[in-house]
C-alpha cells in the first residue's frame, strides 16, 4: 500500500526494528494497497512463448504441492478497509475520521486491503482470522472470496499486541476452511508455502513457496503508536515471499495445515527473502478469547514504567547504588491508586527487577513476563527502592479495574506541582 494511504493507520509496525549485524532495519508491514491501474510496475515487453506441461506429468512432489494450494486457496480471502475521507479535517489525533450519524457507507472508501484465512463454520457464520492491523481504523470490511463474491464482513475482536483480529461472514456461500497446525512441532527447513493478495485483491490467492528459516524470532514492535517498541512478537521466519497485501494470509505447510498468520517482512537494502509470520499455535490461542470476550484480557499491575536509561547516571549511581552502565529493569515513573501495585506497596521510582524470580531484562520485558499470568494470577515481584532490594506480593487485577482504580494526572498545575514538591527527580527533563 502506498504510505500516504495508510499514514494513520500502520501505527506501530512502519515502526518496527530489528537489530541484525549490529545495524537496524525497519520491518516493512505486508499491508494491503488500494487496487488501481499498477502496469507501471510489469515490464512492457511482450510475453514470450511459454511451454505448458499437462498435469498428469508433474512430478510427484509438485502434484501435491500444486492439489494442496488449490485446496487451501478456497479459504483465503481478501479484506478491503473502508474509511472515511483522508482529507476530513475533523479527524482524531489517532487519525481516524468523526463521521455525521446515520452517513451511509457510500461515503467510504477502501483505504487499504489485506488477507484473511476462513478457519472455521459454526451455523450460518464464517469466522475469518486476520491482522489487527488490516482491520485497524475500519468503518466497514469487505471480504472477497474465492469466487469473487465480495460480502460484508462484521468484526469480533481484534488486538492490538497480538496483532490478530476475528470477523464472521455469511457462510453461504463458504464451505472450505483451513485446519491450524500444532506450530510448537515445527521445524527449519519444511515447507512454507504463503497464500494471499499481495497488491489488492486484484492478485488474490497469489502463492509464494520457501521454507521455514527460523522459529521463536523476536522482533520488537509499538502498539501504542509512541514511536517507542513496548512489546516483542515471537514470529516464525520464512524466505517464502511475503509482500504487501499478504497480511493476514496463510503460512501452510505441505499438507495443507495452517502454520502461520503472514504479518510482516524486512525491507532495507540487501536484505531478501525474510517474511514474518505469527506462529499458528498462538493464534488459536488468540482467537478464542476473541471470540469469547471481543478482547485479550491480560493481567495488569496498574503503573506506568520505563527504561532506566532515562534516569541521569547521577541518581543511578549516588541515589540506587546502581553502576553507571547498568540498564536493566523497569524503572517506575507512577502508580496508580488503589491499583494491583499500589495495594501491594509498590512506589514511585522502584526499579522492578525481577517476577517471580525471574529477572527483568528491559523495560519491554516487564509487559513480556507479565503476560504469562492470567487476571487473578498471585505474584512476587523483587524491587530496588534507592539501595534496598525489596519482595512485593501483588494480586493481579486486568488492565481495566486497574485503570478504573484512580486516573492518573496529566494537568500541568498537577505536574508542576509535583515537580517543585519533589527537587531531586531522577530525570534530566
Amino acid at each position: 500500500m502506498k504510505d500516504n494511504q495508510w499514514s494513520h493507520d500502520t501505527k506501530r509496525w512502519q515502526r518496527i526494528c530489528m537489530g541484525i549485524s549490529g545495524t537496524a532495519l525497519a520491518v516493512l508491514l505486508a499491508t494491503g494497497v488500494t487496487t488501481g491501474n499498477m502496469s507501471h510496475i510489469f515490464s512492457q515487453e511482450e510475453n514470450p512463448a511459454v511451454q505448458t506441461v499437462a498435469p498428469d506429468e508433474l512430478a510427484g512432489e509438485e502434484k501435491q504441492i500444486v492439489d494442496t494450494v488449490k485446496r487451501a486457496s478456497e479459504a483465503v480471502v481478501s479484506i478491503a478497509n473502508k474509511q472515511g475521507r483522508a482529507s476530513d479535517p475533523f479527524s482524531n489525533y489517532q487519525g481516524n475520521q468523526y463521521f455525521n450519524p446515520g452517513e451511509e457507507d457510500e461515503s467510504l472508501t477502501t483505504v487499504g486491503e489485506g488477507s484473511g484465512v476462513v478457519y472455521k463454520i459454526v451455523g450460518d457464520k464464517a469466522y475469518i482470522v486476520t491482522n489487527h492491523h488490516v482491520v485497524e481504523g475500519a468503518q466497514a470490511l469487505d471480504v472477497t472470496l474465492k469466487n469473487g463474491e465480495v460480502v460484508k464482513a462484521d468484526l469480533v475482536g481484534s488486538d492490538a499486541i497480538s496483532d490478530l483480529a476475528v470477523l464472521t461472514i455469511d457462510a453461504k456461500s463458504v464451505d472450505k476452511t483451513l485446519e491450524f497446525a500444532n506450530s510448537d512441532e515445527i521445524q527449519p527447513g519444511q515447507t512454507a508455502i504463503a497464500i494471499g493478495s499481495p497488491l489488492g485483491s486484484n492478485f488474490a490467492s497469489s502463492v509464494t513457496k520457501g521454507v521455514v528459516s527460523g522459529l521463536n524470532r523476536s522482533v520488537p514492535v509499538d502498539t501504542d503508536g509512541d514511536r517507542i517498541s513496548d512489546w516483542d512478537m515471537n514470529l516464525l521466519q520464512t524466505d517464502a515471499a511475503i509482500n504487501p497485501g499478504n497480511s493476514g494470509g496463510a503460512l501452510i505447510n505441505s499438507t495443507g495445515q495452517l502454520i502461520g498468520i503472514s504479518s510482516s517482512k524486512l525491507s532495507a537494502t540487501g536484505v531478501e527473502g525474510m517474511g514474518f509470520a505469527i506462529p499458528s499455535s498462538d493464534v488459536v490461542d488468540i482467537v478464542s478469547q476473541l471470540e469469547a470476550n471481543g478482547e485479550v484480557v491480560r493481567p495488569s499491575l496498574g503503573v506506568r514504567y520505563t527504561s532506566l536509561t532515562i534516569v541521569n547516571p547521577e541518581y543511578r549511581t549516588s541515589v540506587m547504588g546502581l553502576d553507571e552502565k547498568d540498564t536493566k529493569g523497569a524503572f517506575v515513573t507512577e502508580v496508580v491508586p488503589n491499583s494491583s501495585a499500589d495495594k501491594a506497596g509498590l512506589q514511585k521510582y522502584d526499579l522492578i527487577t525481577e517476577v517471580d524470580g525471574q529477572a527483568i531484562e528491559s523495560y519491554t520485558d516487564l509487559k513480556q513476563k507479565l503476560y504469562q499470568y492470567k487476571v487473578g494470577d498471585t505474584i512476587t515481584i523483587k524491587v530496588r527502592r534507592q539501595q534496598e532490594e525489596i519482595d512485593l506480593t501483588v494480586h493481579l487485577e486486568d488492565a481495566i479495574d486497574n485503570q478504573n482504580a484512580q486516573p492518573l494526572p496529566f494537568g500541568e498545575e498537577e505536574q508542576e506541582q509535583e515537580q517543585a514538591t519533589e527537587p531531586d527527580l531522577p530525570f534530566d527533563f
